[in-house]
C-alpha cells in the first residue's frame, strides 16, 4: 500500500475537521448567492476551490465554514453582512441535506460524521462582525456560530491585528470582557490574525482553550500572521489547538514578497487584494505569468506541522486550509480533493496513524468539547456581561 493509499484510508476512519473555509464570501462575491449559477454538487473547479465532489475525495468529516465579511464593512453594515453569509451557510444545508448537516457541539459533529454527512460549523472571521456589541455575539451564537476570530487585516477598538499598527498593545479590557463572554457562551476564541501581544493576552484571559483557525508557524516563515514559538509553546497548558493554513504567503518565505508585489498589482488594477472572482483572477495570473510566482508544495506545509507538533506538542495541532479565500495554493493542494496530498507526505516523514488521527479530528473535536464543558460550568455561576466599550475603555 502506498502512502497516498494508507492516507485514503486513515482519512476513511479519521476525516479532516478544517478549520476555515471561505466559500460563502465567495458565493457572495462572484454570484450574489445565486446557488443555481454556484452549485456546488456539480463540478466548480473552474471558479472555486469546493464543491462536494472534492470536499469528499479529500476526507472533510467536518467544515468550518467562514461567515467573514470585509473590513471595509463597519458598524451596522459588517454586522448585516455577517447575517448575510449565515444565511448562505443555512441555504447550502437545506439545499445539500444528503451531503451537509448543521453542527454546534462535539457530539452533533459526531452525529453528522456517523450519519455519513459533513458536520458544518461557522466561524465568524473579525470583531467587525459584532459592531463592540455583546448582544451582538450572543445573537451570532444562537445563530450557530461557533468562533468568532478576534479581528481580521485590521485592528478592532478592543484588539490589535497582525497585519496593522498596534494600538491597543494587545487586548484592551473590554477586549478581556469579550473573550470572557465567549468563554461563558461556548464560543471558540480564534487568534489567527492577531497580533503577538492579542495572542499572548487572549491566553492569559481565556477559561477555556483557544484554537488559531489558519496560522501556521513563524519559525518557519516569518510572517505576522504566523505563531511565534512561545505562543505555540503556551497551547498544552490552555488546551488549545493551532491549525496550519495552506495559503503560500504564509508557509513559504520566498512567497511574501512577491505576494506583496502583486497585491500592490491588484490594487492598481482596482481589485482588492482578496478578491477571487473571475475578473480578479485574470489580473493575478497575468501578474504571476510575467512574475514567475515561488510555489509552495505539500512538503512546505509539512515543514509547519512538523515544527508546530515539536513546540506545541502533538495534541495541539490541526488543519486549516483556508481555501476560497486565497488567489494561490500549494502544489498538491490545489482544492478540497488535496488533504491525503498532505497526509501522506506526513507519513513519509514518519508520523504514525494516531498521530495523524489527532491532526485531521480527534485535536479539533476535543477543543470544541472543552470549550462547551467550561460554557457549562460558567453559565451556573456567571450571568450574560451587560459591559460596554465606552463604560471599560472610554
Amino acid at each position: 500500500m502506498t502512502e497516498l493509499d494508507r492516507a485514503r484510508a486513515l482519512l476513511a476512519e479519521h476525516p479532516v475537521v478544517d478549520g476555515h473555509n471561505d466559500l460563502p464570501w465567495a458565493l457572495r462575491e462572484q454570484v450574489g448567492y445565486d446557488l443555481d449559477r454556484r452549485d456546488i454538487a456539480q463540478d466548480q473547479s473552474e471558479y472555486l476551490h469546493t464543491d462536494l465532489a472534492r470536499l469528499r475525495a479529500g476526507g472533510v468529516g467536518a467544515q468550518f465554514w467562514s461567515v467573514y465579511v470585509s473590513t471595509s464593512l463597519q458598524g451596522d453594515r459588517a454586522v448585516t453582512a455577517t447575517l448575510e453569509q449565515i444565511d448562505c451557510v443555512r441555504a447550502l444545508l437545506a439545499r445539500y441535506p444528503g451531503e451537509l448537516r448543521a453542527a454546534r457541539t462535539a457530539d452533533e459533529v459526531e452525529a453528522a460524521r456517523a450519519d455519513g454527512r459533513i458536520a458544518s460549523l461557522m466561524g465568524a472571521e473579525g470583531g467587525h462582525s459584532i459592531n463592540c456589541s455583546l448582544g451582538a455575539l450572543r445573537a451570532l451564537y444562537e445563530l450557530g456560530v461557533r468562533y468568532l476570530t478576534l479581528t481580521h487585516n485590521d485592528n478592532v477598538p478592543w484588539a490589535d491585528s497582525a497585519t496593522d499598527t498596534p494600538v491597543a498593545g494587545g487586548l484592551t479590557r473590554f477586549g478581556v470582557e469579550v473573550v470572557r463572554e465567549m468563554n461563558r457562551l461556548g464560543m471558540l476564541v480564534d487568534l489567527s490574525h492577531v497580533s503577538a501581544d492579542t495572542m499572548r493576552d487572549a491566553i492569559r484571559a481565556t477559561r477555556a482553550p483557544v484554537i488559531f483557525s489558519h496560522s501556521s508557524s513563524r519559525a518557519v516563515c516569518d510572517h505576522p500572521r504566523n505563531v511565534p514559538d512561545d505562543v505555540l509553546a503556551s497551547l498544552p497548558a490552555n488546551g488549545g489547538v493551532a491549525m496550519a493554513t495552506f495559503v503560500p504567503k504564509f508557509v513559504l518565505p520566498e512567497a511574501v514578497d512577491w505576494t506583496i508585489a502583486a497585491d500592490e498589482n491588484m490594487r492598481a488594477h482596482g481589485f482588492d487584494a482578496l478578491d477571487t472572482t473571475p475578473e480578479g483572477m485574470r489580473v493575478q495570473r497575468e501578474y504571476e505569468a510575467a512574475h514567475p510566482r515561488p510555489v509552495a508544495t505539500a512538503a512546505t506545509v509539512a515543514d509547519h506541522l512538523d515544527h508546530m507538533r515539536e513546540v506545541a506538542g502533538i495534541d495541539h495541532v490541526g488543519i486549516g486550509g483556508d481555501y476560497d479565500g486565497t488567489a494561490f495554493v500549494p502544489d498538491g493542494l490545489a482544492d478540497v480533493a488535496g488533504y491525503p496530498n498532505l497526509i501522506a507526505e506526513l507519513l513519509r516523514r514518519g508520523w504514525s496513524d494516531a498521530d495523524i488521527a489527532k491532526l485531521t479530528w480527534r485535536n479539533a473535536v476535543r477543543v470544541l468539547r472543552d470549550a462547551e464543558s467550561v460554557a457549562g460550568e460558567l453559565r451556573r455561576t456567571e450571568s450574560h456581561s451587560v459591559a460596554t466599550l465606552e463604560q471599560l475603555d472610554g
